[in-house]
């Protein structure tokens, strides 16, 4: 369920670490959206407090076709499913999601709409 105050989102989705151990382990990931601080920014949120900013064009392309800037890359992962890689000096942290619970999340960034321009810090 998410939790939308003002222009801002916190949904919540379980991701699977994709690792070479047999077996892929679950995380939950809180992803984020305010757009009074930055309304082209999607933020996702792992355990310990690891936070990661991107592009929400970003998201939303990888979801269609492999999509990288910078440090991220989203890419579709058969019907669905989608990858996001997190680069990192020491190596990748690759998590698939469920692609519906990122689209849904979309659609709560784009329903928290976009503040005006005197509303903005």
């Amino acid at each position: 369920m998410a939790a939308v105050a003002d222009h801002a989102v916190d949904d919540h989705a379980k991701g699977r670490i994709i690792s070479d151990a047999p077996l892929s382990r679950p995380v939950p990931v809180t992803l984020r959206f305010d757009a009074d601080y930055s309304p082209a920014t999607v933020r996702f949120v792992f355990p310990g407090e690891v936070e990661w900013s991107f592009p929400r064009a970003l998201l939303e392309n990888g979801l269609r076709t492999p999509t990288r800037r910078g440090d991220i890359e989203v890419w579709p992962c058969g019907r669905v499913q989608t990858v996001v890689e997190f680069h990192k000096d020491d190596g990748v942290d690759v998590v698939q999601f469920d692609t519906a619970a990122l689209l849904r999340f979309l659609r709560h960034t784009y329903a928290a709409g976009t503040p005006t321009p005197s509303a903005r810090r």
